[in-house]
């Protein structure tokens, strides 16, 4: 009997295993007291480092990926931290919460709270009633964290109703969570009342920002360029379905004039970019 092409299935197997594995959790410096956190399972993070304390943005997505974090945290700073700050509600962003220290509070939009109680509804994340934003932002704010200055901007429903943008002035970096994507469409939570409207103008108020580089959650760090071209992008999408409309084609021939393919969105499948701006012009007011 040969055991090769046994092995070799399992090798295989084992291969594909560790091609699925994250890359492990690093702090990278971006500027001054501003850090970026990537690998793991979920979304970047952040990280403000302030004289005594430090500030996270965003939690990543599992417990097992939450406490990587604090351990590739101490070796930057033995700085405790103590609150973290939510850029929206989306499970790659908040589900870590499960593996931070009881005593971090969680400081998030009012609309990103609401979305946290109706998930925590099912049982598979009960766990975030125990990390229910317990300081809630519905307009901007100002943090002074020991020299550090932290500004908290909403500027209206864009990827959800719910979206903080964290903006260091003396850094002139802004943490932006998932208003920016590159190189793919953006993605907009219609259940979760965002819009391509909103999102463009919230990319338009970003710019205005006197912020150098641009931290995302499924990103490289960008610069006002990269932002500009998005909106240029998504202003030419918006006009092009306005125009199929006014044609008199239906969703599926402006799917298919972008070359997107695929049912109309279900419960279980949320609608893409031309999706949702065609939805936004046809729908009744």
């Amino acid at each position: 009997m040969h055991l090769w092409p046994r092995f070799a299935v399992v090798l295989a197997a084992a291969c594909a295993f560790t091609q699925q594995q994250p890359a492990p959790v690093e702090v990278v410096p971006v500027r001054g007291s501003a850090y970026l956190i990537r690998g793991g399972s979920g979304a970047n993070a952040g990280l403000i480092v302030a004289a005594r304390e430090a500030i996270l943005i965003d939690a990543k997505m599992t417990e097992d990926t939450a406490r990587a974090m604090f351990e590739a945290i101490r070796k930057v700073t033995p700085n405790p931290v103590r609150r973290v700050i939510l850029t929206h509600s989306d499970g790659d962003h908040i589900n870590g919460l499960a593996g931070f220290p009881k005593e971090v509070t969680v400081i998030a939009h009012a609309n990103a709270r609401r979305d946290m109680e109706e998930a925590a509804k099912n049982p598979k994340f009960g766990f975030l009633s125990a990390w229910m934003p317990r300081e809630l932002v519905s307009a901007d704010k100002r943090l002074d964290v020991e020299g550090v200055r932290v500004e908290l901007r909403h500027f209206g429903p864009a990827h959800t109703d719910g979206d903080l943008v964290v903006w260091l002035p003396a850094e002139r970096v802004a943490y932006v969570g998932d208003l920016l994507f590159i190189g793919r469409d953006p993605l907009i939570h219609r259940h979760k009342n965002g819009n391509s409207v909103g999102l463009v103008a919230t990319l338009k108020k970003l710019v205005e920002l006197e912020a150098d580089t641009y931290v995302s959650g499924h990103a490289e760090p960008v610069g006002k360029d990269e932002i500009r071209k998005l909106i240029a992008s998504l202003e030419a999408t918006q006009d092009k379905v306005r125009s199929l409309i006014a044609q008199g084609r239906s969703l599926d021939e402006i799917k298919a004039a972008f070359g997107v393919t695929g049912a109309p969105a279900t419960p279980g499948r949320r609608p893409g970019l031309v999706e949702v701006i065609y939805l936004e012009l046809t729908e009744k007011k």
